[in-house]
């Protein structure tokens, strides 16, 4: 076991996401030319690279935030001799691989009814991740550039700072109309032939694609589905709905879309071409939930409440869903009975963090946004715990509730169709540090945007992690800060007791 440890610890993982990237480049490019011929032969080698079998299981192993869960097989985890004897076996069948079953967890959804989340093995999970990293830049030159869910290198507050431009005064934003699109079981009913016809793929990886479809459909639509939960499935959903932003001016992440209307514009006959779409690959639009909307009556996107005010300002809020959403995660924490004030601060940190830097491009500046009411409430039931006077309630409350400052519209759009595989390092490491705040920003701009153990710079495929180097967490002096990846933090912290559980 020690030898597998060590075997596994000193790869040497700068020299292979530098290989990889490299073919992915080539890939890319090749499908940008129009050489698919090319393009599939690079995407073999990809499949062949012992750089992108060894990278592929450390994702799902190691990186990804599902990596504990268990497929049929009952594994949650694997050791270092695993590992490496599961890089071997996506040596020997990365292009013949059988997929198992999959693991069934129904999820509650919010109307009342249930998803199925469907979840492969381990080993499934490590060669669908290889086989995205063969199929994701050849796509990436095919995707729409108003196409932003599941995508590398784009988010949410891309979509945000687009609704912006387009209903702002000059472009006379108070007098369009928004169609908020919504797609009947999107993820369940995409046609598989629909998926195959447009994967650019060996025909090889494309019959181990085919067998993951059918291992997770339903028996009421045998040729229909992508399993949620496979790595793989969001790429492919993608692949499905790649042109559907090109029938009229629309933003669309993942399934969720919105069509920006002009006064003169016909709603009806963009939803008839919609529906054709559609139903080419096997969808249709839930014509309940599909709405015509007002921007001056405001509408819900993505968490945000967007509206074009009397006065013709935008305006984006966080929306009254999403609200309650965290306001419901708060009081868990706050009204939990096992554990204490300290810990209830240490938890409550990094969701209201998160919450507020999904959200620092809005209009933060109500009592309500600002969360105030959550902070006086946590303050009083902090109070009531034994040894925890006024002012240690207070310092646990900043704890609880970090600041994240806030400007709307400050959020900076990726450029056109952009890709991270377009080989322009400079610019995607830039723009991966605007999205990091405060301490994260500045350790970034300090190193020059680049990891300070690898060396690499930083994009979108890895998060940022803070790398305390005295190992004093409250030791937040600038010396004592170095921006890492996750990966790479993960290495520095290997001789501790902790492990990878960072």
């Amino acid at each position: 076991m020690n030898n597998h440890s060590e075997l596994w610890k000193k790869q040497q993982w700068k020299k292979l996401r530098q290989n990889l990237f490299r073919l992915q480049k080539r890939v890319y490019k090749a499908v940008r030319a129009g050489d698919l011929k090319k393009a599939r032969s690079l995407q073999k080698l990809i499949l062949k690279s012992r750089s992108a079998q060894l990278l592929a299981v450390r994702q799902v192993t190691q990186l990804n935030k599902g990596k504990k869960t268990a497929g049929v097989d009952g594994k949650s985890s694997l050791n270092y001799k695993e590992r490496m004897e599961l890089v071997e076996t996506l040596n020997d069948h990365a292009l013949d691989w059988k997929h198992s079953r999959l693991r069934e967890i129904p999820i509650p959804k919010k109307n009342g009814k249930i998803r199925m989340l469907k979840i492969p093995t381990i080993a499934d999970r490590a060669w669908q991740c290889l086989v995205k990293l063969a199929l994701e830049p050849a796509h990436e030159a095919t995707f729409s550039g108003d196409s932003y869910g599941f995508r590398t290198g784009r988010c949410a507050q891309d979509v945000q700072k687009r609704l912006q431009i387009h209903l702002a005064s000059n472009h006379n934003g108070i007098n369009k109309r928004i169609i908020e699109l919504d797609i009947k079981k999107c993820f369940d009913r995409i046609s598989h032939t629909a998926i195959m016809e447009r994967l650019i793929a060996p025909a090889k990886v494309k019959i181990g694609i085919f067998r993951c479809l059918k291992a997770g459909v339903s028996a009421e639509f045998p040729d229909q589905g992508t399993p949620q939960g496979g790595v793989v499935s969001p790429l492919l959903a993608n692949v499905a709905l790649n042109g559907i932003e090109d029938i009229h001016t629309s933003l669309r992440y993942a399934d969720d879309m919105v069509f920006i209307l002009k006064p003169k514009d016909n709603a009806e006959k963009i939803l008839n071409k919609v529906k054709e779409f559609l139903a080419e690959r096997g969808m249709e639009i839930s014509e309940e939930k599909t709405k015509l909307t007002k921007t001056t009556d405001g509408f819900d996107f993505l968490g945000w409440k967007f509206r074009v005010r009397k006065d013709e300002k935008f305006s984006c809020i966080p929306s009254e869903e999403n609200h309650q959403n965290i306001r419901k995660k708060i009081k868990n924490v706050v009204n939990c009975s096992n554990y204490g004030a300290e810990v209830k601060a240490l938890k409550l940190a990094p969701i209201v963090r998160g919450w507020r830097n999904y959200h620092s491009s809005c209009d933060m500046s109500s009592s309500r946004d600002s969360l105030w009411f959550m902070a006086k409430t946590a303050n009083r039931k902090f109070r009531k715990e034994k040894k925890v006077n006024r002012y240690k309630a207070n310092e646990l409350c900043k704890k609880a509730f970090p600041k994240v400052g806030y400007k709307q519209n400050q959020h900076v759009n990726v450029r056109g169709t952009k890709s991270p595989y377009d080989g322009d390092l400079v610019y995607w490491s830039q723009r991966n540090s605007r999205l990091y705040s405060n301490a994260t920003s500045d350790a970034l701009k300090r190193q020059n945007h680049s990891c300070g153990h690898c060396g690499l710079r930083f994009l979108e495929d890895e998060s940022v992690h803070l790398h305390h180097v005295d190992g004093n967490h409250d030791n937040w002096s600038k010396k004592n800060l170095l921006a890492v990846h996750q990966s790479c933090h993960q290495q520095i912290h290997w001789s501790t007791p902790k492990g990878e559980d960072i």
